[in-house]
């Protein structure tokens, strides 16, 4: 259950704590019910059977284990120890005795009607602060900004109802629509803002909810966890969110951001990357602590609207915008009128320019029967000529409409502003995605200097809420020891050892451990500038010192002239066509040359076009400055793609990995990602990757599923079609073990589950695992594999850095104490080389162990297992490994499968 839901109830029970019957009567243990009076009456015997029924056996109800996360066994002991500062900072509690009282909150108009919009919530209970303080008790609150709210110690009454009056949001800004350099509205400027001026009443009501003991937190971090330890720690974050709000800041979820536009960074098409800061209370082995890190949201660009039209379509000017789309756009984002500086939300667009767009004006003088005269006019002759002013280019383009579909009104488009801190919340392009990474990087030191000055410029021990339960944060960052794991030993090709320094190695003077064979291939040139005759032979070159035997390709392709101006789709579809003309059959693998070394606009489609609709394998590149280093890291993708192993671990060929060596083991990767945001009706898609030919661990299938949108939990492990048969991804994965392994089952099964959060650790136990264990006795009833559980999680916001060093801590590094949870199973560990940035840790939940590892050789394992990449030289994090090291093209770009959904993914 989400704690936001919680409202404190639970379950009624009677006296003997047993759950009443229908009737109010309590069963006694033999099932007879015992009335009030204490008689017991038997029962009359059951009705006779007809002849025709046979009668059913009722199956006994099997119940089912509820599985709940493993506790910590023990700290890890192997590494160089090395101190370690993280952005964890320790809270103090003083006193524990007290209590939460939590209290729902209903706000209604004046008629009754319930409040629903989004915002108004804390203006209204500031004012009722304010304005009721005494029949408040003089206590400071904490409102979620929805429903609920939170006090130190109770309210006088259990139900408080107050009546608040507050002025139109826009009422306090300046004096409507009034004329420039007037000091009140004209009686027609009145009229038309009568209603959108008018101040509002409010009836708040506040009602006991529930009662929540801060005990619940000293509890949570002696690992005994609760609703109320949740609720707890979620009433301290609330805490957090309304110190922020009332700085103006924009709230989403736990992060906030200021309105400051040293923050702010353009990322192209009218967006804005937001700089701003996450905060979350943590109970860790070493108490209770505020992890704070800095964040980005995105946000519509401030100011003029044209500008902002003009920048989100790329076009020349305002006479240039596809005021369709614009209308789309703008719908709901909130904009001020100059000059008077008031605020509306837009509406929509008018159907007519803003010189032919009309409204009816009333005018200041009565006709004979004493009614106000109107007339009509257009927007721009009421602007130009009533209110005097200039309107430089809006007249023949639409108004911004603030009105309601009966009643609207209408703004030129010059005079409206767009409010600051708007979150633009679409999928961001290609190229906006790699503006906002490289404008968001932000190296150790400067990610340190600006999280020490965001606790500063908080204040947070001037925050009264904070005061009154006796919360005090620390301004220091946690010490914590780390310890760096010597890196795992490599063999490529003929034996030879590979050394990596830095997390990283080089392939120079070096042979796969097994080379593919590039034959039927092809290359195709998307009008990049390069000598591709001097590559060809280059390729085949470097290749040949690696073991990889490089054919001449059938034909180079080069795009016709006439297209390059062409829609990337466009593009894409003829260089097809040229191939499939010419070639005469399909290719096994076509190289790529692409015109741009970043972000090309041909890459996707490309992609697409290969592996969903002819499942080619297919190598990208953009030949700019091509030497024999460049070519080293092309081949080590092209074959891991074809199929080839770049290299192993040593201890798999000894074989002496930890408890996978001894016995068959399968080694199981799992991620499920989502369309972007807004696109509610994409499907997720579940990628599963399985180890095969064990005593390898190096060796990977995959399997792709599309499932219901925004689903985490795989529905698909086992999918049962009838009685003697199992459609389902793991009956794939085992069957595909058994005959790569030598006819041998899988004895342990090792899963690492990518995406979730600790939210969901139940479910991935109690449903997830439940379905893989399905799918094993399906296939043998009498098979009962041993089971280890592993999330491995990368959105969080813990990171850690070296004491007086400016570079990222060293790959290896592992940390499983101080910061870590205070009962469950969990470590971090830094499984790359930070080159640019800020290193971000891997967050490793052992949820369920049954084979029984050391904490030593799991965490070891763990990082074993990151130096497997198919297609890199350096090391990444482990889940995020294994999703990438599979075996050929189609389903080895996992990546590129989650962006180009297309019809090879099975449903």
């Amino acid at each position: 259950m989400d704690p936001s839901e919680l409202n404190g109830s639970e379950a009624e029970l009677n006296g003997n704590g047993a759950e009443l019957n229908g009737n109010g009567a309590e069963l006694n243990g033999n099932g007879a019910a015992e009335g009030n009076g204490g008689s017991e009456e038997a029962l009359p015997p059951p009705p006779p059977i007809p002849p025709n029924v046979t009668p059913i056996k009722a199956e006994p109800e099997v119940k089912k284990i509820t599985r709940v996360p493993m506790a910590r066994r023990g700290l890890g002991t192997k590494g160089n120890k090395v101190p370690i500062l993280t952005n964890h900072f320790k809270v103090n509690v003083n006193s524990v005795d007290g209590y939460f009282f939590h209290y729902s909150v209903a706000l209604a108009y004046e008629d009754g009607r319930p409040v629903d919009g989004k915002g108004i919530g804390r203006k209204v209970l500031d004012r009722v602060h304010e304005t009721y303080d005494s029949e408040l008790a003089g206590k400071e609150f904490a409102y979620d900004g929805e429903k609920s709210l939170f006090t130190v110690g109770p309210l006088p009454r259990n139900k408080l109802e107050f009546t608040v009056v507050l002025e139109d949001v826009t009422s306090s800004r300046n004096n409507g629509n009034a004329s420039p350099g007037s000091e009140n509205p004209n009686d027609s400027d009145r009229k038309r803002l009568r209603r959108p001026y008018q101040s509002k009443t409010f009836q708040v009501e506040i009602s006991f909810a529930a009662k929540i003991p801060m005990q619940a937190i000293a509890n949570a971090l002696r690992g005994q966890e609760s609703e109320n330890s949740q609720e707890a720690l979620r009433v301290l974050d609330i805490i957090l969110r309304q110190h922020a709000a009332k700085q103006g800041c924009l709230l989403v979820r736990q992060s906030f951001f200021h309105n400051d536009p040293k923050n702010f960074s353009d990322v192209g098409g009218g967006v804005l990357g937001c700089r701003g800061f996450h905060s979350s209370f943590r109970t860790t082995q070493s108490g209770l602590s505020l992890n704070i890190d800095v964040s980005t949201t995105m946000i519509i660009q401030p100011g003029d609207v044209a500008n902002f039209l003009v920048a989100n379509q790329n076009c020349r000017d305002p006479f240039s915008v596809d005021w369709a789309k614009a209308k789309r756009t703008l719908k709901n984002l909130r904009i001020t009128v100059s000059p008077t500086n008031q605020e509306f939300k837009i509406t929509g667009l008018s159907e007519k320019s803003c010189r032919e767009q009309t409204f009816t004006l009333k005018q200041k003088s009565k006709d004979g029967d004493g009614e106000f005269q109107t007339t009509e006019v257009t927007v721009y002759d009421y602007f130009v000529n009533q209110r005097n002013i200039d309107l430089r280019f809006s007249a023949d383009l639409p108004c911004i409409n603030v009105g309601k579909p009966k009643r609207p009104t209408y703004f030129p488009v010059e005079l409206c502003s767009l409010v600051s801190l708007q979150r633009y919340t679409k999928a961001l392009s290609t190229l906006q995605r790699a503006s906002l990474v490289e404008k968001s990087r932000q190296k150790p030191q400067e990610r340190m200097s600006v999280l020490s000055n965001a606790l500063k410029i908080n204040k947070y021990d001037s925050e009264p809420m904070l005061r009154a339960c006796g919360v005090s944060i620390n301004n220091n960052f946690t010490q914590v020891e780390g310890r760096v794991l010597p890196a795992p030993k490599l063999k490529v090709g003929n034996g030879e050892d590979l050394f990596t320094r830095n997390g990283r190695w080089n392939f120079n003077n070096k042979r796969f451990v097994n080379a593919c064979k590039v034959e039927r291939w092809a290359v195709v040139n998307f009008s990049a500038r390069c000598d591709v005759r001097g590559l060809i032979r280059d390729l085949i070159k470097v290749g040949e010192s690696k073991g990889i035997i490089v054919e001449d390709p059938f034909d180079v392709f080069e795009e016709n002239q006439q297209f390059r101006r062409a829609p990337p789709m466009v593009r894409v579809e003829k260089m097809f066509e040229e191939v499939q003309s010419k070639l005469p059959g399909p290719p096994k693998f076509l190289l790529c040359l692409l015109p741009e070394r970043k972000n090309c606009a041909l890459y996707g489609p490309w992609k697409r076009k290969n592996l969903s609709e002819f499942g080619v394998v297919t190598q990208c590149l953009a030949p700019q400055r091509v030497n024999d280093q460049y070519l080293t890291n092309l081949l080590l993708k092209i074959n891991a793609k074809l199929g080839g192993l770049n290299s192993v671990l040593a201890s798999e060929l000894s074989p002496t990995i930890p408890m996978v060596s001894k016995l068959p083991t399968l080694i199981l990767g799992m991620d499920v990602s989502h369309g972007s945001p807004g696109q509610s009706d994409i499907p997720s898609i579940a990628a599963v990757v399985s180890s095969r030919q064990w005593p390898s661990v190096s060796r990977y299938r995959a399997c792709v599923r599309t499932q219901s949108p925004k689903m985490e939990m795989i529905d698909s492990l086992f999918k049962r079609v009838s009685d003697s048969e199992d459609d389902g991804i793991m009956r794939e994965a085992l069957l595909d073990f058994y005959v790569s392994s030598g006819k041998r089952k899988p004895d342990q099964i090792i899963i690492f589950r990518d995406g979730v959060s600790e939210s969901q650790f139940n479910q991935v136990l109690n449903i997830e695992l439940s379905q893989i264990i399905e799918a094993c006795k399906f296939l043998d009833e009498k098979w009962n594999p041993k089971f280890v559980v592993i999330i491995a999680q990368k959105n969080h916001h813990t990171k850690f850095f070296q004491p007086n060093s400016p570079d990222n801590v060293q790959p290896g590094t592992v940390i499983d104490n101080k910061v870590c949870h205070p009962r469950n199973n969990d470590f971090y560990l830094c499984a790359h080389a930070g080159m640019i940035g800020t290193t971000r840790p891997t967050h490793y939940h052992v949820l369920l162990d049954e084979m029984g590892f050391s904490t030593d050789d799991l965490q070891e394992l763990v990082h074993s297992l990151s130096y497997i990449p198919a297609q890199h030289h350096c090391y990444i994090d482990c889940c995020s490994n294994l999703l990438r090291a599979l075996g050929s093209d189609s389903v080895g770009a996992v990546d590129e499968v989650r962006r180009h959904i297309g019809d090879f993914v099975k449903p």
